[in-house]
């Protein structure tokens, strides 16, 4: 394929999701949720996130269930439930993932 075909394939793609996320703000964006509605999409965020945080730390690893990965990804949960605080569950999780990393070598 072409490098223009290429790139004609990523404007559209692009184009055909602000499209698609534009009919819906153009379509309900001046009305309001209802509240059966808006009190489960609070937890999208979480689960979205959860959805793309588990799977490298379960798999994405040199090996399958790697202890430096989940150890570092316990201690990272522990720590958002604890402060709430994204800087410190960076570093906490960081810092054990290096040191377990460096204890297993």
């Amino acid at each position: 394929m072409s490098e223009t075909g290429v790139w004609l394939i990523i404007l559209c793609a692009g184009v055909g999701t602000f499209a698609l996320r534009l009919s819906f703000i153009q379509a309900v964006g001046h009305r309001g949720m209802p509240d059966w509605l808006r009190r489960p999409l609070r937890y999208v965020p979480a689960a979205v996130l959860s959805a793309l945080v588990v799977p490298g730390i379960v798999v994405g690893g040199p090996e399958p269930l790697d202890p430096a990965r989940l150890a570092g990804g316990a201690v990272a949960a522990l720590v958002a439930w604890r402060t709430r605080n994204t800087l410190w569950v960076l570093a906490a999780g960081m810092v054990v993932l290096w040191a377990v990393s460096a204890l297993l070598r």
